[in-house]
């Protein structure tokens, strides 16, 4: 059966021009069109599409205010389609840690442009996905500069993919302003990471910042990879330190959880904790082995909140995670 698809989008040209790059696939079937949030509400109700892509600037109700509604309402993935402005990019991390499951950008508008496929593929992957309705987070957690507890955790390595920014909006919320350092690869286009990483500061505790070359890994913040053609790595013995190497994809992805989870495995060792949350596919699931091997605490996120059980799903079976627990308990086991 086809993947039925609504396209909300205020620019017509856009959605002719999104539909075109979908018509071409056996698979899947673009059911409507709707030009703005109002339209669209009734289209959702009436064709109940499998998969929604959705504008963020819109007249009336905008795409985030729309996606907030359809997350507590009718729960299904949405994926946003955004430009590349800061503006745009800001909107569209906010819209990933809504729960929209992934961001496509607008690349052009002349009819025929042809975006290899890419899409399509984000739609398939779509509609494998499990959405539900967000749950309140967690208050963060208290200072532990004066616990007895968690003052040899040297690292926090975190690996994510589709829905990751979501659970990691909750997980980092969490995290107390003092934290270890922490490392964090998430799956998502590089042109979205400064974005996210600014979305992920905002919710949480501790400096966010994107990793850059030899850039010391201090306590109370988290280095998120920057998604572009480097791997994200840990480097350093008495003194640790992101390490960015270029490199061939490992385990289909560059930057790599993998890598970033064996990297820790080698420098760091028991004292990090290895942390996998949702994600498609299996990246970090042989790196969290790798880890737990080393001693480290393992922790992977429970098939109940993830978006999609692929990454932790293969990291349990391999025996990687000592712990497997849902995304709002993690912080807490991680830290306490």
């Amino acid at each position: 059966m086809a993947i039925r698809v609504l396209i909300i989008d205020d620019s017509a040209t856009m959605r002719s021009l999104l539909a075109m790059r979908l018509s071409g696939n056996d698979d899947i079937r673009v059911v409507g069109t709707a030009s703005d949030a109002m339209q669209g509400r009734a289209m959702i109700k009436d064709l109940e599409p499998d998969v929604v892509t959705l504008d963020i600037e819109m007249p009336g109700m905008n795409g985030l205010d729309f996606l907030d509604k359809i997350m507590t309402l009718r729960p299904m993935p949405v994926i946003i389609v955004s430009g590349l402005t800061q503006e745009g990019s800001d909107a569209t991390a906010r819209a990933l840690a809504l729960g929209a499951v992934d961001c496509y950008c607008k690349t052009g508008t002349a009819p025929g442009l042809d975006d290899g496929g890419l899409l399509a593929k984000m739609v398939r992957n779509a509609s494998t996905v499990r959405v539900r309705r967000r749950a309140a987070p967690p208050p963060p957690l208290p200072s532990l500069t004066k616990g007895p507890n968690n003052q040899g955790v040297r690292l926090i390595a975190i690996g994510s993919s589709t829905g990751g920014v979501e659970a990691l909006q909750v997980l980092l919320g969490s995290f107390p302003e003092d934290c270890p350092p922490a490392m964090i690869v998430q799956h998502v286009d590089a042109r979205f990471a400064p974005a996210i990483a600014r979305t992920l500061d905002a919710a949480c505790p501790a400096r966010v910042v994107l990793g850059e070359p030899d850039m010391p890994l201090r306590r109370g913040h988290v280095y998120l990879a920057p998604g572009d053609d480097r791997h994200m790595m840990v480097a350093g013995n008495n003194n640790l330190y992101v390490k960015l190497r270029p490199g061939e994809p490992v385990s289909g992805h560059r930057p790599s959880v993998d890598a970033l989870f064996h990297s820790a495995a080698h420098v760091v060792g028991a004292d990090a904790v290895g942390i996998l949350l949702t994600g498609m596919g299996a990246d970090g699931a042989k790196g969290l082995l790798a880890m737990a091997q080393a001693g480290a605490h393992t922790i992977a996120q429970d098939e109940a909140t993830c978006t999609v059980f692929g990454m932790p799903r293969v990291a349990i079976s391999l025996g990687a995670a000592n712990v497997v627990a849902p995304i709002d308990r993690i912080a807490r086991l991680a830290l306490a």
